[in-house]
Parts: C-alpha cells; sequence; structure tokens
C-alpha cells in the first residue's frame, strides 16, 4: 500500500510557510478555526470569478489581515472597490471583528496549480474531451517556465460506468525532495455524470538556502 504525502505539509518549515498564521490560547483555538474556515469558503464562493490562487490569514491583535492572490485582480476589485468593499462587510460580518483585505495579483497564473485545476475542471464541465483538455494544460504550464508538470483526472471520464484515473506526467516531479518547489492544487468537475477530481503537480525547481560567507578578517584572524 503506497503512502500518500500533501506536497506542501511535507515541505512547512522548510520552504514553505503556513497560510494561516495566528496564535490563540486553548480555549479560543476552536472558534478562531472554525472562523477561518467559513472566511475561506465565502471567499471561494463570493469570488470565484477572480482566479484564487491562494489566502493568508493573520490576526494581530483585535483584526484580522486577510491576503488574496488572484490571477485577475481587476475582477475581486470592482468598478470603484465595490466588488472588494462589498466582500469585505460579508467577512467582517462572519469574523465579528475588523478585516483588513489585500489583493496581489499573480504573475504567472499558467503556473499556479490550484488555477491549473481549475481551469482543467471548468473546461470539462463544458464538454471539452478531458484527454484535449489534460493535454493542452499541461503543454501551456510548461510554456509559462514549469520544469515538470503532472495531472491526475479521476472519476467517471468519458461517461462510462465504472471510474477510472487518467492522466499525464511531463517534465522532473521530484516528490520527496524537501527543497524542491512542488506547487500543489485540486479541483473537482461537476458534470452530468457526477464529479471529476482534477489533481495537479507543479514543479517550478528547487528553492536553495542562502550559503553564509565568512568575512575575510574572521578568516585573517583564524590563520
Amino acid at each position: 500500500m503506497g503512502q500518500k504525502v500533501h506536497p506542501t505539509g511535507f515541505r512547512l518549515g522548510v520552504i514553505r510557510t503556513w497560510e494561516a498564521r495566528w496564535y490563540a490560547e486553548k480555549r479560543n483555538y476552536t472558534s478562531l478555526l472554525q472562523k477561518d474556515l467559513k472566511l475561506r469558503k465565502i471567499v471561494e464562493a463570493r469570488c470565484r470569478g477572480g482566479g484564487i490562487a491562494r489566502m493568508e490569514i493573520e490576526r494581530p491583535g483585535n483584526e484580522t489581515l486577510i491576503t488574496l492572490y488572484a490571477a485577475r485582480p481587476g475582477i475581486l476589485i470592482g468598478k470603484g472597490g465595490q466588488n472588494v468593499e462589498a466582500v469585505r462587510a460579508v467577512l467582517e460580518k462572519i469574523n465579528g471583528e475588523r478585516v483588513r483585505l489585500t489583493i496581489r495579483e499573480i504573475e504567472s497564473p499558467q503556473t499556479q496549480a490550484c488555477l491549473v485545476a481549475q481551469n482543467i475542471a471548468e473546461r470539462m464541465q463544458d464538454g471539452i474531451p478531458y484527454r484535449r483538455v489534460i493535454r493542452q494544460a499541461a503543454f501551456r504550464t510548461l510554456d509559462a517556465g514549469a520544469k515538470g508538470v503532472k495531472i491526475r483526472c479521476s472519476g467517471r471520464l468519458g461517461g462510462v460506468e465504472i471510474a477510472r484515473s487518467e492522466g499525464t506526467h511531463q517534465g522532473r516531479m521530484p516528490l520527496h525532495t524537501l527543497r524542491a518547489n512542488v506547487d500543489y492544487g485540486f479541483a473537482e468537475a461537476h458534470i452530468n455524470m457526477g464529479r471529476i477530481g482534477v489533481k495537479v503537480w507543479v514543479y517550478k525547481g528547487d528553492i536553495l538556502p542562502e550559503r553564509k560567507e565568512r568575512s575575510v578578517t574572521t578568516e585573517a584572524s583564524e590563520a
């Protein structure tokens, strides 16, 4: 039986950090965790057109800082900031305290695994053959500068009676290397035959730690 590990959780504290950064006492931890889950569900539902790739939550003091990394920030902001203000009002109502909402643009959406998975799911819902969708998504990801991509779709592909898994693997994909910058994303396509799960891994290269150069005076003293 194969042992699976989440690519992001495997690298937390090494080359990745947590998407929720706050500390709470034991009696308050459960309520704050439930608030985080509700905030993420609201953002996912109301900001679907903006291409949200990542959402970071911080709680310094009596306010909540939420940072959204989006492929289309203009859609989220809206004309004169109307959309972002409406979203912030809903988040403050659920959160129960002041919310500061920041939106940042993603430089290369084609290399974000979450956005690639969402795009594949949306195109499959439009009725495009899954093999063509997978092949085109892998080509665009590699063309955008990724060093490797792995796509896996599972479910009643093509409307068959028995569910199966199909996908593609192009380039390198070092899943057991901690310094490897592997982005992972998951999405679901809702079709007439049921749900199709889409998993995407994108390898962007290695993140090497900075080398500490020894000063000339230290070397001279040792000599």
